[in-house]
This record gives structure tokens, sequence and C-alpha cells, in this order.
């Protein structure tokens, strides 16, 4: 009776574990509400001829020449001869009130008309891009002006190294984009004036290209590296972060300040907390920490803020994140820092009061972007309407933007619009990606521009979105990509459609993107007809390739919660260029689209056929009616890029769906269409590599993780027979040895059983084999940083009880612990059995039923060993000494694993165990963290090592005070 209810109560405690796990893996998937893209090309029409354009007059306003300027290239790009510039013209410029302030009208003469030089300028640009497009220049006097007024750009590629050597390593997964970096010098006088004048002529070159595409504003990162703190006694003397901060500002103040004569607005941005190091000390010593709900913290960040906008005047204004930060973002040999702080509804709000004090003292705004991904109590603030009514509701000030992604999430496909967008009261500005990080990083055809027309129609229907911010070259990791910087390197001009496209539509959001990008097309590559259409009709079939090449469209088209997280709907490709092959995530695609593998599989083949219909569109062109044949030609090395990428991944979504469909049902069928996957799979693989692989704008995708699933996927049914080996060998020996004293000790431990040397001997052997055999299975034989320090733990633990004990005792503990084990190990290998380890996680993330009753078991069984061992030992040791053997058994192997890791490093650890476990997404540790993006505490071995040294500790001392009690107890007359 004792027995079962020391059983019931073990089960008791594995079903609280298991009930804890299932809420933290249970995978739910609804129907995503994406929105549905249909692009066509343009149909064809035929090429204005520019305009009799032999003079330009403008006004003497470096913005109104510099427009002028833009109208003459775009003459002399269709033929004609340079107009001359002065202050009379056969295109006249005028300014005259009654208009808007970027409002402008093109009357007869022609004749541009503009109550201000932006307004002016504005219709300049038009004209410029209508010739360049191939368009007729309409002067019909209609007025027209912009949609939305604020039209922010990232700064592309300026100060961007373009080292070779670094994009030749393919791993430098950074997330800088300190565009200063390269002007930084680590002494006096801390900046170099020769990069600094490179990094102006980039700044420049943007600033010009960005006009062309109708911006008006440009973000550039940067805060503290231009604060000295002067007067708050931040800095101690001799501090030279005051002295770096003035040469920052005397040395990049000109370089901005180009913008703003331009007619750009700058805004510079930051994460927060922002940090130095001197910052921090003092912060630590005025404040106490980082605490970010006290307004004295923020009364330091608004006197630096206000620094910044007295010392750089020609700033606008700050944008503000709060959802990133961190190593990642830090740049070598640059001491400031950002921390992941601002986490609470009360926090954002001090932080947003404290900024906006200050941009009120010196009428400047302040943007504030909802990225908070998933970090703290305002973690869903991007995705969700209470969210952001429970964080910024009540927080009115017209000098506040809120910022937000268009998508509900990252920028990906198959998402649904950002219903945040529709609500609050705030001036809203919606952010839209050129360069597709997660789509090719910029190295694949991605029009964009039906989606994005599809998005800015929809959050127009609240009237408090007044802009757009299009990141050109942003996001993601800067260096791990393509070498293809903006305006500078490479085939840029690839997703620089889709800046020219937002740009447009931002002015205009009723013009049709296709001949968007038909006009595009025209001033980028040709003039002629039949390459412009065939260019289109390429562009058109972008989308459909890659919403099918790169994702897994049966899991792509819902919403998916699992492994306690909202993966996105990529999932399969990490961050940008590594399939990942580990269980959690092919067990949760195949699981959400479990009916419909043939569709998914499908796909791939569908995917690779677009593209190639692609390239074969834009390689029957003629080259001699290109502009430049070198675009041409990296046009068609892009496509054939993309069809021999599509057919790799297509083979290898082919093998790890069809193999974790043979896992689920065992169906045969599935099981060899996996084989031959995996067969059509390696001479890709080797051909995508040895072509690619030196590649720079076009690097091969890393496939190591796909290599180690799918290495690990081919020997599932091995494991199963050796499991299943393992189990007969195991009721082989129970059925011969069934009448000796080892085989009763170990079904029956309850019972006191005599036996001979053999039979102690086998009481540990058998088991022990069990567990080793288990393991071994259980990792294929090739994990052995997760096997080691399993076997390692139970050597420990066995170790400490054998030698704590002597004679019978110690065969009684060996029989009770060995019994357990040996249940435990059965248990495993029965599951292992099925279809191999494999199934045995592919079970775990996804069979919600089965992973409740395992989990419960498996942790009864797990406790068990410690209550058997304590039931063996407590008749010949009493109550004390059998807890004190036990809790030293049990602390040694905690401390020792926990000392190891904590020496190594929990992130290095995880890393070294998952990379051979293949369990999470091999690209975890190098670009995010497992600790980071897990929320793992890295303190967890020191905790491990200083529990298992208390037990220890315990252990010893338990028996020790016991028999002083006795000893007592006996003395006593």
């Amino acid at each position: 009776m004792r027995v079962v209810a020391a059983v019931l109560v073990l089960l008791g405690l594995g079903g609280v574990v298991a009930w804890q796990v299932d809420d933290a893996l249970r995978v739910t998937a609804r129907p995503a509400d994406v929105p549905v893209e249909r692009p066509v090309a343009a149909a064809p029409r035929p090429l204005a001829p520019p305009p009799a354009i032999a003079s330009i007059g403008v006004p003497d306003d470096p913005r109104l020449r510099l427009a002028a300027t833009a109208v003459a290239d775009a003459l002399v790009e269709r033929g004609r001869s340079r107009p001359t510039t002065g202050a009379t013209g056969g295109l006249q410029a005028r300014l005259e009130p009654g208009l808007p302030d970027e409002a402008y009208r093109l009357d007869p003469g022609p004749v541009v008309v503009g109550s201000t030089p932006d307004g002016v300028a504005a219709g300049l640009y038009t004209v410029a891009d209508r010739i360049r497009a191939g368009a007729e220049v309409v002067a019909d006097g209609r007025v027209v002006a912009p949609r939305l007024g604020l039209r922010l750009t990232d700064l592309g590629a300026v100060g961007l190294p373009d080292d070779p050597a670094r994009f030749a390593g393919g791993a430098d997964y950074s997330l800088n984009s300190d565009v200063v970096g390269t002007a930084v010098l680590p002494d006096a006088p801390f900046v170099d004036q020769a990069a600094v004048d490179g990094i102006s002529r980039q700044f420049r070159a943007l600033v010009h290209h960005a006009l062309a595409d109708g911006y008006n504003a440009v973000v550039v990162p940067g805060f503290l590296e231009y604060v000295t703190f002067d007067g708050l006694g931040v800095h101690a003397a001799g501090d030279p972060h005051p002295e770096r901060a003035e040469a920052m500002i005397a040395a990049f103040g000109p370089v901005w300040r180009y913008a703003h004569e331009m007619g750009v607005e700058v805004y510079l941005s930051t994460d927060m907390l922002a940090l130095s190091p001197p910052l921090r000390a003092f912060l630590e010593r005025e404040v106490g920490g980082l605490h970010t709900e006290d307004e004295r913290l923020w009364r330091v960040y608004r006197a630096a803020l206000s620094e910044v906008f007295e010392r750089l005047p020609d700033v606008d204004g700050m944008m503000i994140r709060i959802g990133e930060g961190g190593s990642a973002y830090r740049f070598a040999g640059w001491d400031y820092t950002s921390e992941i702080a601002v986490t609470t509804p009360g926090a954002v709000r001090a932080m947003l009061r404290a900024f906006l004090a200050a941009a009120a003292e010196h009428d400047r705004e302040i943007v504030f972007r909802t990225w908070s991904v998933g970090i703290g109590e305002v973690g869903d603030l991007h995705t969700s309407r209470d969210a952001y009514e429970r964080v910024l509701g009540g927080l009115d000030d017209d000098r506040l933007i809120v910022s937000t992604k268009y998508a509900l999430g990252d920028f990906y496909s198959h998402l649904p619009l950002n219903d945040t967008l529709l609500v609050g009261q705030h001036r809203r500005i919606v952010e839209f990606q050129s360069r597709r990080e997660f789509e090719g990083m910029g190295a694949l055809p991605d029009d964009m521009g039906e989606l994005h027309r599809h998005a800015l129609r929809t959050f127009l229907a609240n009237p408090r979105v007044e802009g757009v911010w299009t990141w050109r070259q942003g996001g993601g990791p800067l260096l791990a990509g393509p070498r293809v910087l903006d305006l500078r390197t490479g085939f840029w001009q690839l997703y620089d459609l889709n800046s020219y496209v937002v740009g447009r539509l931002a002015r205009d959001p009723e013009q049709d993107p296709a001949d968007l990008t038909a006009d595009w097309v025209r001033r980028t590559f040709s003039h002629d007809p039949a390459v412009v259409h065939a260019v289109c009709r390429a562009l058109a079939l972008s989308r459909e390739a890659i919403t099918t090449g790169l994702y897994v469209g049966p899991y792509a088209r819902h919403r998916v919660r699992a492994l306690g997280l909202e993966p996105p709907p990529m999932m399969w490709i990490f961050e940008w260029d590594i399939p990942t092959g580990d269980s959690a995530t092919w067990g949760t695609v195949y699981a959400v689209g479990r009916d419909r593998v043939d569709e998914a599989v499908a796909e791939g083949s569908a995917a690779t056929g677009t593209a190639r219909r692609m390239r074969e569109l834009v390689a029957a062109t003629d080259p001699a009616g290109w502009r430049d044949p070198v675009l041409r030609e990296r046009f068609v090395a892009a496509l054939d890029y993309q069809v021999d990428l599509f057919g790799v991944l297509a083979a290898y979504r082919t093998a790890a769906l069809r193999h974790t469909q043979w896992l689920d049902t065992g169906d045969p069928g599935a099981r060899d269409g996996a084989r031959a996957a995996r067969a059509a799979y390696g001479p890709l693989r080797a051909e995508h590599l040895r072509r690619y692989g030196d590649d720079l704008a076009l690097p091969a995708y890393n496939l190591t993780a796909a290599d180690l699933g799918l290495a690990r996927a081919a020997r599932d049914e091995p494991m199963a027979w050796a499991a299943r080996g393992v189990l007969l060998g195991l009721a082989l020996a129970f059925a011969l040895g069934w009448r000796r004293p080892w085989a009763r000790a170990l079904t029956r431990p309850w019972r006191r059983v005599e036996a001979s040397r053999a039979d102690r001997a086998l009481v540990w052997v058998v088991p022990a084999a069990a567990v080793v055999l288990s393991r071994a299975v259980l990792t294929w034989f090739a994990a052995p940083a997760h096997l080691v320090p399993v076997l390692v733990a139970w050597a420990l633990f066995a170790v400490v009880l054998r030698s704590t004990t002597r004679g019978p005792t110690r065969s009684r503990v060996a029989a009770a612990v060995g019994a357990v084990a040996l249940l435990r190990s059965v248990l495993l290998l029965g599951v292992l059995a099925v279809r191999g380890p494999g199934a045995y996680w592919f079970g775990f993330w996804t069979d919600q039923a089965g992973r409740a009753v395992y989990v419960a078991v498996a942790v009864a069984a797990f406790l068990g060993v410690f209550a058997a061992a304590y039931a063996a030992l407590r008749g010949d040791l009493g109550r004390a000494g059998a807890a004190g053997r036990v809790l030293a058994a049990a602390g040694t192997p905690l401390a020792v694993l926990g000392a190891v890791v904590a020496a190594v490093g929990l992130e290095r650890a995880l890393t070294a165990w998952n990379d051979q476990s293949a369990l999470l997404p091999w690209g975890l540790s190098r670009i995010l963290g497992i600790t980071a993006h897990l929320e793992v505490p890295t303190v967890l071995p020191v905790v491990a090592l200083l529990v298992g040294g208390v037990a220890v500790l315990l252990g010893a001392a338990l028996p020790l005070g016991a028999r002083r009690r006795s000893g007592a107890t006996t003395a006593r007359p």
C-alpha cells in the first residue's frame, strides 16, 4: 500500500510538470487574414519623346538648383543636350503664394509653380521623373499635393564598411548600423576627417536620390556620441567622452546640415536605454541603477536630448526604439551601448514625457517605434490594440509620432496587416522595407508594390496616418548577407524598386503599382518597350516565386503559437540564409499543415519553375536594348541564383517534410519520398556551394543546419531498430535469468533478496547498460554534449551512494535505484523503438496528449530514483541518514555540472548541446542567442552549483545532527 501511495504521489508531481510543459509548448494555429496579392505587368505603352528644354530658370535657392540639375540629368539620359540653368529658361520655376507647402502646379510653358521651395522642388523632381520614365510632361495647371506629408528614408548604405573580407566570412551577424564607425578614432582627435569626407559624399548622394524618389526626411543613427553632459557631473575630470562628443559635433554636424539645407529633415535614432560606462556609473550613484520608471533617471536623458537639439540645430527630431539592443548592436571599439530596460508601460510613459519635454523646449519632434518584440509588459505593443491603448493611451502630444511596421510582425510575407495602425489618437507613420531581410536580403527580385499600396490605402482609414518610413538598406545583419550596398556596390537597383514605389505611393496612394514599376524599369534599365515589358512581366512573377519558394504555404498562412513563442511565417529558414534542420521547427511546420503535405512539397517545385520563367523572360531580351548591359548581366545572374537556390530548397523541404510525415504516420511512401529527396538534395547542394560559395554578391546559403537535420533523419530508422534490439536483449536477459536474484531484485526492489557476487554486479550492470544504450540511441550516437553530462550525472549519483554505503545496504540501494532507472530506460526505449529519436522529438513538440502522459510518467520515474534510494536506505540508516545520503548523491552531479557549465558559459554549452541534438534552430545562438531569445537566466549554472553545494552540505549535516540527538537522548538519566 505504501508503494502504491508513493507511485501515485510521484505521478501527481509528474502531472504537474506535464501541465507546465504543455502550457509552454502547446501548438495552436488559426488561419491568418493575409492580403491577397495579384500583381500584373503594366501594358506596353509608347515612349513619349523628351520635351525640348534648352534652359531652366529657377530662383537662387540651393534646393531648387539641385532639383533643376535632376531635370537636366534626365534630359541628358534621354539623349537631349544638357540645358543651361539660370534665372529664366524654357522650363521656368516660380514662387507665388496660395498653395500648400509641398504642393505645386505645372502650368503651360511649362512653368512649375509653388508657394515654397519645397513645393517647386517637388514639381521639378516630378518633371525629371516623367522624362526618365518616358512619360509625357503634362502642363495642365492641376494642383498636386502629397497625400502623406512625412516621408522618411533610412541612410541606405551610407558609412557602412565595404570590406570584402568581412562579407566573405558570412557569419558577421552584427546589427550595428553606426554610420560614423569608419571615421572614429580611439584617441584624440577622435575623428578621421578624410573618412568623414567620404561619408559626407555618400550622404549627399543619398539625399539627392531620396529627393528624386519623393522623400523629405532621413533617419540617422546617433545620440550619446554627441552628448557631453556638461554640468551634470556624469564625466570625471580627464574623461575623454566630452572631448570626443565635441569632435563628433564639429565633424558630423555639417554633414547632417546638408540634408536640412536641401529640404530634407534629419531625425537621429537611438535604442533605449542608451548607455556609456560613465553614464551607467552615474545612474548607479544618483538613481540607484537603471530604474526606468524613476523620473530622476529620465531627467538625465532629457538633459542629454536637450543638449543634442541645442548643439545640432539641423536635427529635427529623435526616433526611439525600446525592443532591441545589447551586444549585437555594439560597434567594436565604441563604448556606447544599449540595453533593453524600458519594458513596462510606466517606463515607456516616463521616457516619452521626458523626451517630449525636451522636444517642446526646442520645437522638435519625437518618433516612438512600437517595435517591442515580446520584451516585458510592453512586449505585445507592436501587435495588440489593447496593449497600444494601455501603454500610449492618454499620452497626447502633437510632437509625438508613433511609427509601426505595416505587417503584424516583422518584414515577412504571409502576415496580416498591422491593425494597430488603425487605432489611437497619435500621429502615425508606416514602416516599409525595400531590401527584404528575410527574403534573400536584396539578392532576389521582390516587387512589393501592390502589397505596399494595399497597406497604405488600408491605413489611410485612420486620419492620423501622415507618413511612411522606408528602409532602403536597413534591417537584419548588415555584413552577413550579400555584398550589395545601396547606391554604392553590387546590384542594389534590384531593391531600389521598392524605395521608388513607396516614395511615389506616399505622394499619391491611388497610383497603379504596375505603372510605377514600369516607370522605374524605364528610368533604371531601358526605354526599349520589349525590354520594359519583359522585365515587368518577370517582376510581376517575383512575389509568387518568393512567397512559395521561401515559405511553406500550409504553415505560413496561419498565425501560430508554439514553444511559448509566436514563430514567424517563414520559420524553416532562420533569419535570411540558414535553412534549419531542428526537430522543433519541422515538427511545428508539419503539424500545422499536416493534411497538406503534398501541397507544401509541390510549392517548392512550382517556385523553381516560376523563377525559371522569370529568368527566361529577362535572358531573352536584346542586350542592345539595355541602357547598361552590365545591369542585364546582373539581373540574369540574380535569376540564375534564384533558380539554383530554389532547387536546393525544394529538395530540402521535400526531404524534411516527407521524413516528418513518416515519423508521424509510418507511411512507407513518405519514407521512400524522403530518401529520394535526400538523394536529390546532395548533388544540388554541392553544386550550389561550388557555384556560389565564393560569390560575395550572390552568396551560397548556409546549409550546415540542414545537413545536420538530414544526417539525423537518416539515422532515425536504424536507431529505431537499435532501440528494438536493446529491448529484445533486455527481454531475453530477464527471460533467461527470471529466477536469479538479480532479476527479482530489479523487478521487485521492495523485497530483500540475498544475492551472489555475480548477482550483485548484474543488479547495477543491467540498468547501467540500459541507461547508456537508451541515451546513446536517443542522441543518434552523435550528440556527446547531451550524452556525456547525462552519464556523468548518473555516475556521480551512483558513486556517492556506493561510497557512503556498505554490505547488504549497498546491494539494496543498487537494486532499488537500478530498478527505477531500468523502468525509465525501458519507457524511453519503447518510444524510440517506434521510429527513432526523430519520432520521440516530433511527439514531444506536437502531440499534446502523448507528451502529457510521457512527461508525467518520465518525471515520476526520475523522482522515483531518489524516492527508491531513500526507501532502501531508511531501514538501515534511519530517516536522517537516508535523506542525507540521497541529498549528497543528488547534489553532487548538480554542483559539478553547474560548475563546468558556469566555467564554459551557458550560451556556449547550450550551443554545443543544440548543435549536436538539432532540437532548436541552429542559427539561434549565432544570431539572437539561445539564452537571450528564450529568456534563460545566464546565472542558472551558478544557481545549480549553489543548490547542489547546499544539498551536499545538508546531506552531510543531517546524519551528524541525528547522531548528536541520538547521543543526547541516550545520555539522559
